[in-house]
């Protein structure tokens, strides 16, 4: 009995966790030029491409130009791609020189507190949320190795 009430309060929790994050949380998060920006702001006509990443993560620097390509192909798609910089208070200072050097042509916003990433159960760096038209989470990619934007790329075709 013990083991039966057990067993069905773990698959409760991995119903509700589940269900928990399957909808876009609404965020409000500063872009580099301090203006607040809302999900709604940024959301994509069929999809929104979410990437938490960090300017001290390698995996991110691998990815960024990857992620960078693809949201070039796709403008025009309905395909809306957005950047989370997660980084502290300390490194707010090199997020604009970072956008620049990698060339980054999508809008970039700062979690720095990490209330987002919370939110969004997001639980490491790099990691890539892609968001439907209803505002339901889709797919999810977290880490990067080379090969990773063929996946990510597939699954976002899939889905328009």
């Amino acid at each position: 009995m013990k083991r039966n009430i057990i067993l069905g309060i773990i698959v409760l929790s991995i119903f509700f966790s589940v269900n928990i994050f399957a909808q876009m949380p609404v965020f409000q998060l500063q872009n580099l030029k301090n203006d607040w920006i809302q999900f709604e702001d940024v959301k994509g006509e069929k999809l929104t491409v979410i990437d938490f990443w960090a300017t001290w993560c390698q995996p991110c620097i691998r990815s960024i130009p990857e992620l960078n390509k693809i949201a070039e192909d796709l403008k025009g798609e309905g395909v809306n791609f957005v950047g989370i910089s997660i980084d502290g208070p300390r490194n707010q200072s090199k997020i604009s020189p970072f956008v620049r050097s990698m060339g980054i042509g999508y809008p970039i916003l700062r979690d720095i507190n990490s209330e987002a990433m919370t939110d969004m159960n997001v639980t490491s760096v790099p990691t890539l949320l892609i968001i439907d038209s209803n505002g339901e989470l889709v797919y999810t990619h977290e880490g990067f190795r080379p090969g990773d934007e063929k996946v990510i790329r597939s699954e976002i075709n899939k889905r328009l």
